[in-house]
C-alpha cells in the first residue's frame, strides 16, 4: 500500500463508522446504521487506511474483520469517543452551574459510612462533577474552608468558628472518652487518673492539619510524652495495641470497646466529654453540587448517624 499524506485524520465520526462495522461485521450494514450509502463508508474507511497505512479490515471473508491494526484503534478509540461524551456532559452541566469540582473536608472525628451512601446517591446524579475529600483535624477543618482548600467542611469544631464570609449550621455533639487498651496498666486503676498517673505514658494524637490557622491541642498535659499519629484510625490502633492513651469519639471507638480492646476511664482534668459541631460554606452563591449537599445535610438522620446517635 502506497504511502500518502494524511488527508483524512481520525475524528469522531470516523471512530463511530470503524465501530459501527466491527459490531455488524458488514460495511452495508454499518452503512445503513449510520444513515449513509455502502459506498460513502467504503471510501472513508479506505480514505483512513491509505493515509494511515494500514489495514484496518480483513475483506477476504464474508465479514469484515479488524485486523491487529483495526483492533487497536477501536480499542483506543473507544475510550477517545467515552471520554468525549464524558467531556460533552461536563460542558453541558458547567454551563448549567454545576461545579467542576466539589472539595470537602471531613473531620476526622466523624465516621465515614454515612458519607458513602451519600456520594453513591451522587454519582447516580452523572453530574460530571469530581468529588475530592480531605480528612481534617481540629483547626485544619476552619482552615481548609478559609483557605481555600475545602468548599464544604463537615464536622468542625463551633466554638472555634472563625469570623468571616463563611455560613453554618449546628449538627449536634460529638461524644468524647478518655480509652486506654484493656491490658494497659492505667485500665487497672480503680479511680479517676490524675496527671500523675496520666504523664508516665504516651499521649497519642494525631496532629492538628491546620497551615493558616493557629493549631490547637487537646486534652494533653504539658509533661506528657506525645506520640503523633497520621490518621484518626492510626491513633485508635496504636490505642488498642497499648502504646499510649487519649480522648477518642465514643463513636468511632465504639466497636473497639464492644470487643474489650479499649477501655474506658474517669480522669481528674476535667476535659469537656462533648463538642458541637457544625457544618459550613463560604457565604456565595453555592453551585449544583455544593447545593445538593447542603439540602442531604439538613437530614437530621444524617446528622445523628454522623454522630454515632441514630
Amino acid at each position: 500500500m502506497a504511502t500518502t499524506p494524511l488527508s483524512q485524520p481520525i475524528t469522531p465520526e470516523l471512530l463511530t463508522l470503524v465501530d459501527a462495522i466491527a459490531r455488524h461485521g458488514s460495511f452495508a450494514k454499518a452503512a445503513r446504521e449510520q444513515g449513509k450509502v455502502p459506498s460513502a463508508v467504503t471510501y472513508a474507511i479506505r480514505k483512513l487506511e491509505d493515509g494511515l497505512d494500514v489495514l484496518l479490515f480483513d475483506r477476504s471473508g464474508q465479514r469484515a474483520r479488524l485486523t491487529p491494526a483495526g483492533e487497536a484503534l477501536l480499542r483506543e478509540g473507544r475510550h477517545v469517543l467515552q471520554s468525549l461524551d464524558d467531556l460533552a456532559c461536563r460542558v453541558k452541566r458547567i454551563a448549567t452551574g454545576w461545579e467542576v469540582e466539589l472539595r470537602i473536608a471531613v473531620s476526622a472525628v466523624l465516621p465515614w459510612r454515612p458519607l458513602y451512601d451519600l456520594i453513591e446517591e451522587f454519582q447516580a446524579l452523572r453530574s460530571a462533577t469530581a468529588l475530592r475529600f480531605s480528612t481534617e483535624v481540629l483547626s485544619g477543618n476552619w482552615d481548609a474552608l478559609t483557605s481555600g482548600r475545602a468548599d464544604l467542611v463537615v464536622g468542625a469544631g463551633a466554638a472555634g468558628e472563625p469570623t468571616g464570609p463563611y455560613r453554618s449550621q449546628a449538627m449536634g455533639q460529638v461524644q468524647f472518652a478518655f480509652c486506654v487498651a484493656a491490658g494497659h496498666p492505667l485500665a487497672a486503676l480503680d479511680r479517676p487518673l490524675g496527671p500523675a498517673d496520666l504523664n508516665r505514658y504516651s499521649a497519642v494524637v494525631v496532629a492538628d492539619t491546620s497551615r493558616g490557622l493557629p493549631p490547637q491541642t487537646r486534652g494533653i498535659l504539658s509533661e506528657q510524652p506525645v506520640l503523633v499519629m497520621p490518621t484518626m484510625q492510626a491513633k485508635i490502633d496504636a490505642q488498642v495495641r497499648g502504646l499510649g492513651c487519649g480522648y477518642l469519639p465514643v463513636t468511632l471507638a465504639a466497636p473497639y470497646l464492644a470487643q474489650g480492646l479499649l477501655t474506658i476511664c474517669e480522669t481528674e482534668e476535667g476535659m469537656p466529654l462533648t463538642e458541637h459541631v457544625a457544618y459550613a460554606w463560604r457565604a456565595e452563591p453555592p453551585g449544583e453540587a455544593l447545593k445538593w449537599w447542603l439540602e442531604k445535610l439538613k437530614s437530621p438522620r444524617l446528622c445523628e448517624s454522623l454522630l454515632g446517635l441514630g
